[in-house]
């Protein structure tokens, strides 16, 4: 069974309440698909006007982080049942800004993919190397360890419901993009680790997103490669290219 393709757009810290609404307003005729599944991963404040705002759209909401505690003395956290309660169906995990700027750690990733889990949230779980990992050699070893820890306890069940972006560091809004045929080679080696890790039935099932400059010229080419079900976009998502991007055929 084919797997279905998931265009998810990472706004990252853009767009006010009332420029998110307009952009989605812009978007929802441009994003319209029967046959690839359409997240918005929005800013927490933005989270329920835009909730609002696609109702009765093929589009779901996304959020772009969120804590591994249930409630608490976490000054500036957003729980997951918050955003369940806000309607958020996906949560951008470990992305590498996240990681770099916030201290992320592979352990942490972990604990936020489990308890996403817990509260029905579907995970988008990114991994991605640097440039001098890339140069290196170790590319495939980072990645795996990345998805190995991201998944310890995560049952095959799970697994198979969740999504993993790769994202390689050096292509995240720097213009360059992995060519096609490394970023299939590192998305069929996510796939053989999941294999490995449970069995080739939830390898199959598992979606597997590349990131890092996607556009509306890029994205055929690469949605078409065997291993890559799909994107997470950046830039692009906050621009009418995003509609090109979804209905990239």
């Amino acid at each position: 069974m084919a797997r279905r393709k998931i265009v998810a757009g990472n706004w990252k810290m853009n767009k006010t309440p009332s420029e998110a609404v307009a952009l989605v307003e812009e978007l929802k005729p441009l994003v319209a698909s029967d046959d690839v599944d359409v997240v918005f991963c929005v800013p927490a404040i933005d989270i329920i006007p835009v909730a609002e705002a696609v109702k009765g759209t093929n589009i779901q909401v996304g959020a772009e982080n969120m804590y591994f505690e249930e409630k608490g003395a976490y000054t500036g956290e957003i729980s997951p049942a918050m955003l369940v309660d806000a309607g958020v169906k996906y949560v951008v995990l470990g992305h590498s800004e996240r990681r770099e700027y916030f201290a992320e750690t592979d352990a942490t990733v972990n604990k936020k993919v489990l308890k996403a889990f817990e509260h029905g949230i579907t995970p988008i779980m990114c991994c991605g190397e640097t440039l001098e990992q890339r140069e290196q050699g170790v590319t495939m070893d980072f990645i795996r360890q990345q998805v190995k820890i991201g998944l310890q306890n995560v049952t095959a069940d799970q697994a198979k419901t969740m999504v993993i972006a790769y994202e390689p560091i050096w292509a995240i809004g720097t213009g360059k993009t992995a060519t096609t045929e490394q970023a299939q080679e590192v998305c069929a080696g996510i796939r053989a680790c999941i294999a490995e890790v449970y069995d080739e039935a939830t390898a199959e099932a598992i979606r597997i997103q590349y990131g890092g400059s996607v556009n509306a010229a890029t994205a055929p080419e690469l949605f078409a490669q065997a291993d890559i079900d799909g994107g997470l976009v950046g830039g692009a998502a906050l621009k009418p290219d995003f509609g090109k991007i979804v209905n990239y055929k």
